[in-house]
């Protein structure tokens, strides 16, 4: 009898006993997420006791905010982070290694590999895919059937988008044959870069160590720039253009071809649906085809506390539901087994930009933001100088040169050393 007795107050101390309270994780995401990441955090929300508290920061405070709060313990747990940066933080010292739990996943062989091989520093793994976009080429359906060219038919190498170019720009007034961002970095190695490995050649050497720009393939892609911007096929505005008419050119509805990238597909649909455009890849010299694979990697905080409510996130935002989400509302899928199934009911070009990404590249560097991004950065000056410039042979500022290898520490754009 006493037994029993022990034992029901037993059971009744356990029924008594507070159920385990909820936990909540602070998850930060730039800008250009904020059309399906509190999308995908609602429904996480919803469906899940631990939650997610989201805060959308400008696309242009992100770094130094987030490089300015981990050194003063105040960073959230978490960051959608643009994946070009995660080794300049993971080399600061400021993110969770996360490599066991990476590669437990079931899936983490299908995750997209130039997301994961940005999120790797030292063999160690600091960020896994969370958002994607790839650089494709888009051509104006309508102007190429005026130009007497097939309006179904993209071009497949250098001469054919020169020759449709050069037919499209004949039709004259404000008809351009061909666009891009002369003064942009950013979106220079995004669309530019892709026709030179899609040639077999790059820009840097394997772990981003050393310049590698004196090459053929370089030579000429910028060979083709150079003769489309001589035959007038390019508007003239195009060369002080920082990235503010990288999409906005083609949305005219004035030219005939333009390097861009998967999110344009959702933006012309939605915001001008009376452009007919056709997507395709961005094509090597001759045959091939390559892509920039740009978006976010998803990095944890070094030192949260919150790390089972984040994996919790994550493992949402990889499920089918995730992915769906994410599609619908502006990011390719990072999961390759199931991106056909994430994006069957959505636009068709879709399936070609996934393809693409799938199959992209991302360039490595811990120094990414100093050589390429910024506007006095060796990037952006050759190609604004080589293109639109007189010296081609001694533009290059960075060829050949051996690149800083390590960063010590990010409190704002360009301060990686």
């Amino acid at each position: 009898m006493k037994t029993m007795i022990t034992g029901f107050a037993l059971a009744a101390s356990i029924i008594a006993l507070p159920a385990m309270a909820a936990d909540t994780a602070n998850i930060w995401v730039r800008a250009d997420g904020s059309n399906f990441m509190p999308r995908i955090v609602d429904a996480f929300n919803k469906g899940h006791e631990n939650q997610v508290k989201l805060d959308i920061i400008p696309n242009a405070e992100i770094i130094p905010k987030y490089g300015a709060a981990a050194a003063g313990g105040t960073a959230p747990d978490a960051l959608s982070l643009d994946l070009i940066y995660t080794p300049s933080f993971a080399a600061a010292g400021q993110l969770e290694d996360i490599t066991d739990w990476a590669k437990s996943l079931p899936y983490f062989a299908s995750l997209s590999p130039a997301h994961v091989k940005t999120g790797t520093y030292k063999d160690h793994i600091y960020g896994l895919p969370f958002s994607a976009d790839a650089s494709v080429l888009i051509w104006n359906k309508k102007l190429f059937k005026q130009a007497g060219l097939d309006p179904d038919k993209g071009p497949a190498n250098w001469a054919e988008i020169e020759a449709d170019a050069e037919k499209v720009n004949a039709l004259g007034g404000d008809i351009k044959g061909f666009y891009f961002s002369g003064n942009c970095g950013g979106c220079n190695i995004f669309t530019f870069t892709p026709l030179i490995w899609a040639s077999g050649g790059d820009i840097l050497s394997e772990d981003g160590s050393k310049a590698t720009l004196d090459s053929p393939q370089l030579r000429g892609a910028i060979d083709l720039y150079r003769s489309m911007v001589k035959k007038d096929l390019v508007p003239a505005g195009a060369q002080t253009d920082t990235g503010a008419n990288f999409f906005a050119a083609f949305a005219t509805g004035n030219i005939g071809i333009s390097p861009s990238g998967a999110f344009a597909i959702g933006a012309l649909n939605t915001q001008y649906p009376d452009i007919d455009y056709g997507v395709t890849f961005l094509p090597g010299k001759d045959s091939g085809w390559s892509s920039f694979a740009g978006g976010d990697n998803f990095v944890v905080t070094k030192g949260t506390k919150k790390l089972a409510v984040v994996k919790e996130f994550l493992d949402f935002a990889y499920s089918l539901e995730g992915q769906t989400i994410l599609a619908k509302y502006g990011s390719l899928p990072v999961r390759g087994d199931i991106a056909k199934e994430a994006l069957k009911d959505l636009d068709p070009r879709y399936q070609i930009a996934a393809e693409a990404m799938a199959k992209g590249r991302t360039p490595y560097s811990v120094v990414f933001n100093d050589l390429i991004n910024s506007a006095n950065g060796p990037w952006t000056q050759m190609i604004n100088e080589v293109v639109f410039g007189d010296d081609v042979d001694g533009a290059p500022p960075a060829c050949g040169r051996t690149l800083p290898s390590r960063g010590r520490g990010i409190t704002a754009p360009g301060a990686h050393v």
